[in-house]
């Protein structure tokens, strides 16, 4: 029988922390844009997201999931266990508690920890199991768009943004639709993303009930929607920084060459044998992507 401490270590494991990083590029495009930031709360706003929600959603779809084979930034998961659903719990507790110091005026005291819990609990209907969203892959699917994509821009925007420093307070630094283009950028780059984290899982989701968009679209169909959703987000990115500052395009353009290289040659490789849409080169996708993007972003946090 499993020790008490073992199962503690297990859930610890399923939080998949390292795996955050590869949200990170949501939250770092959203801090790059703020033209004043308040400094305290960027830095409750990360650990609020990257510390505390992303991994307590992790725990909590492995919790219902119970999976068995490799997930994402875990490739020999450990058994499932009760502890799992605690620290679920008690991370996204302290997630709400922490947003309460996000304040930055008195009309939006709880504008905040609104934000954060219905994030929670979108992240929770998608993988409890009763309701399972995951379940319905356009459901999924669109559900994962908003919410890593838009929505996680937005709450850390309005998070990070030093609203006391202007009048009206709360003003948008960006023309509305400059704005809408940095929502619908974020939420088209996770689109691209989101059907290759399945790929290597079209079984195993089967088995569990889960009917995946990957699975619905064929290993072919994944690179060509992913390629697809990739180039709207770049559009995005251009009607963006083309308002703001378009040499940051010229350079996210540059960047990303590595991303299309490994993804074009990763497309090659399954076009011919389904057997390299595996976890291996999975993870290799999405290190090589959220550590390029990661660093682009951080680049012009700090410029």
């Amino acid at each position: 029988m499993t020790s008490n401490t073992q199962e503690w270590l297990d859930a610890i494991k399923h939080l998949r922390l390292h795996f955050s990083l590869l949200l990170l590029p949501v939250y770092l495009f959203a801090l790059s844009q703020v033209q004043v930031v308040n400094a305290t709360n960027a830095i409750i706003t990360f650990v609020i997201l990257h510390i505390l929600v992303y991994p307590a959603s992790n725990i909590f779809n492995s919790y219902y999931d119970k999976d068995l084979g490799s997930v994402g930034g875990l490739k020999n998961p450990p058994p499932s266990n009760r502890k799992m659903l605690w620290l679920a719990n008690i991370l996204d507790l302290l997630a709400l508690l922490l947003a309460l110091f996000i304040s930055n005026t008195i009309a939006s005291t709880l504008a905040f920890p609104i934000f954060v819990l219905v994030y929670i609990v979108a992240s929770r209907l998608y993988s409890y199991r009763p309701i399972r969203l995951k379940a319905y892959p356009f459901i999924g699917f669109l559900v994962t768009l908003c919410f890593q994509g838009a929505f996680t821009f937005h709450l850390a925007f309005k998070g990070c943004y030093d609203s006391f420093s202007s009048w009206p307070p709360n003003a948008m630094v960006f023309p509305s639709n400059t704005y809408i283009f940095a929502l619908l950028a974020s939420s088209f780059q996770i689109g691209a993303i989101y059907p290759l984290t399945q790929i290597y899982q079209h079984e195993s989701d089967l088995a569990d009930g889960v009917t995946t968009l990957s699975y619905k679209l064929g290993y072919r169909g994944t690179f060509i929607f992913a390629g697809a959703m990739f180039g709207i987000a770049t559009f995005f990115y251009y009607l963006h920084f083309k308002e703001t500052d378009i040499n940051s395009f010229y350079l996210f353009t540059t960047v990303q060459v590595p991303i299309i290289v490994y993804f074009i040659y990763w497309a090659r490789k399954v076009w011919h044998n389904t057997q390299y849409a595996d976890y291996k080169h999975t993870m290799y996708m999405n290190v090589i992507a959220a550590v390029i993007l990661n660093l682009f972003f951080l680049y012009l946090v700090i410029t």
